[in-house]
């Protein structure tokens, strides 16, 4: 039905799909593709010697010749955009299908009303004076409004039994959802209702057969690397994807959501915040579902695809296409998500409890005080901020705190109240205790949260004195107070978990805030620029000596543990396996032949699942990447062959094999490369292995590495040794064997020959 907006339009040339033979041609053919030859220079001449006239008025025709083509070609696809846009983009603003305005009869009634979707309505510009003594939006499914119906709570989030009394608005925006499971096709008007005297303040009628927006069901993620995989996805408006059952295995190292225009996604992206609303790179996924939001003003109108894209390696792991003709509800915030936009407002205030761990934020606001933590924990953690049990030191016993997480089950943040009666677990009735297991209540509330380069923050606020007499104590605004901090462990209840403090997961001195005061900013900088010096032991790099034939594949690169802490430069998330060996080191000896079966893809027409094998001086190899100077900075060795222009073109390609995740990246956990690969499994397409045969000149340096001829950093070292000077050296010397036995038998032969000649 609708088509894109002009402004987010642009024209695209495309060429044809490279082939999808593993031959040289192919590779070929697709370095080729969008050359276009120039024409010869007497060409050229003779074509202006034909367009010369030898009048003035002849020359000016021909030189506005091509303005005009051009202009009308510009007019053209101007009109082909515009008119594109005007059949897929809505109008704007677009609030949904309209049903029509409030009659009034009482009380100023006004408002024009949207169905959102099949059980969301929008007032826009509602009206009401607010006199009514029970009036509330009223809905139900006889010819006319009458006592036969049921309320629209609205606001939608109350606290007590009964929902609100509606209360005055003027030219408020209001969203309406259905109670009850109920539908826009199941009533036949609104009202403006009230209940005590049953009078009708104002009606609208739902028009019979009304057009509703509905989310509209995708195919689901193509499936192109490092297990990508969904159930079909929804767009549930025009800003947020469900995405059900996702699984991806974590291991690239720049990947995000990923939006575009296109045929295919391309580098001209924009990144889509993940669930929680980071933007950091994604963190693998084992068959959950999800919801993302289109940042900005950007709706499903403005793109082609959705994609999880590396943005280092400029790699598709995979996509899914945007129709044109969506009808979607439009994104007025009525669907509910795990994060929020809220912008995050400007601190005058910040202090650094725990050095280069955990820092604090804060804003008086009315009776409200709004903070801000921002700790680096991880995900299993909690950070814990609040006031110190006793004024004038640090105390954790009696103390009312904070206690802030990334809920991992919920995959929400969570902010929870606290009240310390003793350092021990809770019991329900004393130690470490969220209020609400002690029978009191949560009196903070969870404004945003956020995670990204190793840091949690989460933006709550709470009232300065709640109506919790044993449980809260009052925030004081008249001097400074003792306020006490810490991080620690969650339990298998989500809460946190007592245990023995060190001096850096609390502070020990008296740290002391007056929570009315402004510019009290002692941060010195940010956490995000503190360089985390903790992670996993890395693995040791494997060896292979004294072996001829090796069999090379694909597989992840073992977070931190693996291929950047090996080689000291990062990776896209996969790697060479070379015997079943994470990038191991392999010696070679001068002379000797040997023998590789290449399983890295064989197609050019998949990117992310083509890795010619190739044997190179570069540590960084991806020589099919490489132009003019670059590509003459390294030298193949192996694998390699050059056209009559001088391309480079890779010999050693075969089917695709990858040891691939069973479920997410579990690297960080596991000690041993040897179990790690338990957590993997190897999978093979169609197809037959590619094949390279080396004989390693004599001239060799000492150093080689094996690498992808189309990409950077998935291969290691070669050690180039003297033959005989390898540490397993028994090939080598079968082989002096065979050659000293040879040359034997040919001198035993010539002599034979000589003697009966001279007979």
């Amino acid at each position: 039905m609708w088509r894109r907006r002009a402004t987010k339009l642009f024209v695209e040339t495309t060429t044809p799909s490279p082939s999808a033979s593993p031959s040289a041609s192919a590779w070929r053919n697709t370095r080729r593709q969008g050359q276009t030859g120039e024409p010869t220079t007497a060409t050229a001449k003779a074509t202006i010697r034909r367009t010369r006239t030898s009048t003035a008025q002849g020359l000016t025709i021909t030189w506005l010749l091509p303005f005009a083509v051009v202009a009308a070609v510009a007019m053209m696809l101007n009109c082909l955009v515009v008119c594109q846009a005007a059949r897929r983009a809505p109008p704007e603003p677009y609030y949904g299908r309209y049903i029509g305005d409030f009659t009034n009869f009482a009380h100023g009634i006004k408002g024009h009303i949207y169905a959102v979707d099949e059980s969301t309505m929008f007032v826009k510009s509602f009206a009401y004076d607010g006199t009514g003594p029970d009036a509330f939006f009223w809905v139900g499914k006889t010819p006319r409004p009458s006592p036969d119906g049921y309320i629209i709570p609205y606001p939608e989030e109350y606290t007590g039994v009964d929902p609100p009394i509606l209360q005055a608005h003027n030219k408020t925006d209001i969203i309406l959802r259905l109670p009850m499971g109920k539908r826009i096709k199941d009533i036949r008007w609104l009202s403006v209702w009230c209940r005590r005297f049953t009078v009708d303040f104002g009606e609208v009628f739902i028009p019979p057969g009304l057009d509703i927006p509905k989310p509209r069901v995708l195919p689901e993620f193509k499936r192109l690397a490092h297990g990508l995989r969904s159930s079909n996805i929804s767009v549930l408006d025009a800003k947020t994807f469900y995405i059900p059952n996702l699984h991806y295995d974590g291991a690239g190292p720049d990947a995000y959501f990923w939006v575009g225009n296109g045929s295919e996604p391309n580098i001209m992206g924009i990144k889509v915040p993940n669930e929680v609303g980071s933007l950091e790179p994604l963190r693998g996924y084992q068959g959950e579902d999800i919801e993302i939001q289109l940042p900005g003003s950007m709706t499903v109108y403005d793109i082609d695809w959705l994609a999880v894209w590396c943005v280092e390696y400029r790699h598709n792991f995979g996509h899914v296409y945007i129709p044109r003709d969506m009808d979607v509800p439009p994104a007025l915030g009525q669907t509910k998500i795990t994060t929020t936009t809220t912008p995050r407002p400007v601190y005058s205030n910040c202090r650094e409890i725990l050095p280069n761990k955990l820092q604090v934020k804060w804003e008086l606001q009315g009776e409200y005080l709004q903070i801000e933590l921002f700790g680096r924990i991880t995900e299993d953690q909690y950070m814990a901020f609040g006031l110190s049990g006793a004024n004038g030191r640090a105390q954790m016993s009696q103390s009312d705190v904070v206690v802030a997480f990334y809920d991992t089950n919920a995959r929400v943040f969570r902010a929870e109240d606290y009240f310390i009666s003793d350092l021990s677990q809770c019991d329900g009735q004393r130690g470490a205790c969220p209020d609400e297991r002690i029978g009191a209540r949560n009196d903070v509330h969870v404004l945003s949260g956020d995670r990204k380069n190793g840091v949690t923050s989460i933006r709550y606020k709470r009232l300065l004195q709640t109506n919790e007499v044993i449980y809260d104590s009052a925030i004081p605004i008249d001097r400074e107070v003792s306020v006490i901090a810490a991080i620690g462990p969650l339990n298998a209840r989500k809460e946190a978990n007592a245990h023995s403090h060190t001096a850096s997961d609390h502070n020990q001195e008296d740290i002391r805030i007056n929570f009315s005061a402004r510019n009290d900013h002692a941060c010195k900088s940010s956490l995000y620029e503190v360089k985390d010096e903790s992670g996993p032991r890395p693995w040791p790099t494997r060896k292979i000596e004294g072996v001829r034939k090796f069999r090379a594949s694909i597989g992840p690169t073992g977070g931190k543990r693996g291929y950047t802490a090996i080689t000291g430069v990062p990776s896209w998330g996969i790697a060479w396996y070379v015997n079943d060996l994470l990038i191991p080191e392999i010696t070679v000896e001068r002379g000797l032949n040997y023998e590789f079966i290449i399983e890295g893809g064989s197609d050019p027409a998949q990117p992310a699942r083509y890795h010619p094998f190739y044997i190179t001086d570069s540590p960084e190899g991806g020589l099919g990447q490489k132009i003019g100077l670059e590509a003459r900075k390294q030298k193949a060795y192996a694998g390699v062959e050059y056209d009559e222009d001088g391309n480079a073109i890779p010999t050693s390609a075969g089917r695709y094999c990858e040891w691939e995740h069973q479920t997410i990246d579990r690297s960080a956990e596991i000690e041993t490369f040897e179990e790690y690969v338990k957590t993997l499994v190897f999978k093979c397409e169609d197809g037959e292995p590619g094949y390279l045969n080396w004989t390693v000149p004599m001239n060799a340096p000492d150093q080689l590495y094996y690498q992808c001829f189309t990409h950077n950093n998935l291969g290691w070292k070669i050690n180039v040794v003297d033959m005989g000077a390898s540490g397993g050296s028994d090939g080598s010397r079968g082989l002096m064997v065979y050659v000293i036995s040879t040359v034997f038998s040919l001198v035993a032969t010539r002599l034979l020959l000589t003697g009966h000649v001279l007979a």
